[in-house]
């Protein structure tokens, strides 16, 4: 029983953890960070260990404030007044994309009950899809696309015409994302077509992380993308495209001084019986969406 009361084995246990697990001094330092939150956050323990939370290693965003470190850290509330918060946020990945988790603040008291510190634990909300998993698969017949990890126009379109069969057959509902990127010409003019190429892997794998679990989300064209979502409503079709827009805007990369962003403008359709594949995607265009919701004053569907 005294072996097992070993500080060490405790420590070893936490380290392995796949939940990431953050343990900060009064002073915001990182005194502590296990493989979990490497996984999550792409930082190995020793990009951060000793590193103050408060030089942007975790940028936060709540998807209303975009950035509690400014206003209502969670760690300050731990640490200032002893309050233990959980709340679902987006973190900034090391590579720029934005990973949706669940994340646990508590304080950490010392044996006179005084604040000593704060640990963080958070995990990542939803799982990839079967797409991810099978990546290597899809890049050996030619069907991803290698620079934003996602399959590629061709494959995109052949998912689509399932989708479309199975509804005409039995009636599955579904419904497509067009996600567009907005200002690329621009961030290619000032930054060069590398930066370009480095924004729309990071937008990729935000989106990913994003939608559900069973989302589909392929490259379609040098600014877009389309999402497929299967056995989903109007309601929940919306709110996909709304956290899209939201965690794209949390998301970022680092070039040189600079820290680039880029806004995604989103059509958003429901299958409908006699659809085709060019009507499904016409009502989903952005563009078209955008007049028809400046029309009428609401967005189109």
């Amino acid at each position: 029983m005294a072996e097992i009361r070993d500080p060490e084995i405790f420590r070893a246990v936490l380290e392995n953890l796949e939940t990431a697990v953050c343990i900060v001094d009064r002073e915001w330092r990182i005194v502590f960070w296990n493989r979990g939150a490497e996984k999550i956050t792409g930082y190995r323990r020793h990009d951060v260990t000793g590193q103050t939370n408060q030089a942007n290693i975790l940028a936060q965003c709540n998807h209303i404030n975009c950035n509690l470190c400014e206003d209502g850290c969670p760690i300050s509330a731990a640490l200032l007044s002893g309050q233990q918060r959980e709340m679902e946020i987006s973190l900034r990945h090391k590579a720029g994309h934005a990973v949706p988790v669940r994340l646990q603040v508590m304080p950490i008291r010392d044996g006179r009950g005084g604040v000593a510190g704060a640990a963080e634990c958070f995990a990542v909300q939803h799982e990839l899809s079967d797409v991810d998993v099978h990546r290597g698969n899809l890049a050996n017949h030619g069907c991803l696309d290698t620079l934003t990890g996602t399959p590629n126009q061709a494959f995109t379109h052949s998912h689509l015409r399932e989708n479309l069969a199975f509804f005409q057959e039995y009636g599955l509902p579904f419904g497509v994302l067009r996600i567009q990127i907005e200002k690329l010409d621009e961030l290619r003019a000032r930054h060069g077509r590398e930066a370009v190429d480095v924004m729309l892997h990071v937008v990729a794998q935000t989106m990913k992380y994003t939608l559900r679990p069973d989302g589909f989300l392929g490259h379609w064209a040098d600014n877009q993308f389309l999402a497929i979502l299967t056995y989903c409503e109007p309601d929940q079709l919306e709110k996909a495209a709304h956290s899209v827009q939201r965690m794209v805007s949390c998301s970022g990369i680092q070039w040189w001084d600079d820290l680039l962003t880029v806004s995604v403008v989103i059509g958003r359709a429901m299958v409908r019986e006699g659809d085709t594949v060019e009507s499904l995607l016409e009502r989903a265009r952005p563009e078209a969406q955008g007049n028809a919701a400046a029309a009428s004053g609401s967005p189109g569907s």
